[in-house]
């Protein structure tokens, strides 16, 4: 679980920018990518679980998913935004 203490301290493993989180909307629009099927990871990989919550990076386009409260803090499956 990312607690508000834990979230400044974690960077992207890209670009080592911090992260925040991201807004409802923008979860909702990769839920709907993934559910059509047009959701990407960085190595354009379809993405097939939805996600719970997200963290973006500073450039906002890489998303990490959160998936029950365990985020995935790896480069390759970050889903393109």
């Amino acid at each position: 679980m990312i607690t508000p203490d834990i979230l400044p301290i974690l960077r992207c493993p890209s670009d080592g920018g911090p992260l925040a989180w991201a807004q409802p909307e923008l979860v909702n629009c990769v839920n709907e990518s993934i559910n059509s099927g047009d959701a990407r990871d960085q190595l354009d990989t379809r993405v097939d679980a939805p996600i719970d919550a997200g963290l973006v990076n500073q450039s906002a386009d890489r998303l990490y998913p959160v998936r029950d409260q365990i985020a995935t803090l790896v480069a390759e499956n970050a889903i393109r935004i």
